[in-house]
């Protein structure tokens, strides 16, 4: 007697072409999270270093918190494509950004202030460059 088996192949959440984006998008989510929680954590103390408000301190960690679960969730997209790209952009206009402010000086930053915000730019600019390369691999 002959016997069959129907094996059926599921869809892979991932495949090789997709893993350096989704961990580059995956780990920016979580550190972003977690600095989140560090500053809200230390508003008062990161406010008086940096030159700006609690107040100001506090909803920075919040947006970062958001921005880190919305990122760890479109992580999950089947098409990674277009989210990947998306985010590379966000990443590259966030690092202008953070380094336009830090050179007009719209904010009033101590010396501190000023080095973090060229160190989280640098931050930005390495997520960008990782995100961009995992898109590069998708095509």
């Amino acid at each position: 007697m002959d016997m069959t088996a129907i094996i059926t192949r599921s869809q892979p959440l991932s495949d090789s072409t997709d893993s350096l984006l989704r961990f580059a998008m995956r780990l920016d989510a979580t550190l972003t999270g977690v600095l989140g929680l560090a500053i809200a954590a230390m508003a008062d103390p990161l406010a008086r270093a940096t030159g700006l408000t609690a107040a100001q301190s506090y909803i920075a960690g919040a947006a970062f918190v958001l921005c880190g679960l919305v990122v760890y969730a479109l992580a999950a997209t089947p098409d990674l494509r277009r989210v990947g790209a998306a985010m590379a952009m966000f990443n590259g206009v966030g690092t202008a950004g953070l380094l336009a402010i830090a050179a007009v000086g719209v904010l009033p930053l101590t010396t501190f202030g000023v080095i973090t915000l060229v160190a989280v730019s640098l931050y930005t600019a390495t997520f960008a460059v990782l995100q961009y390369l995992g898109v590069r691999r998708l095509v």
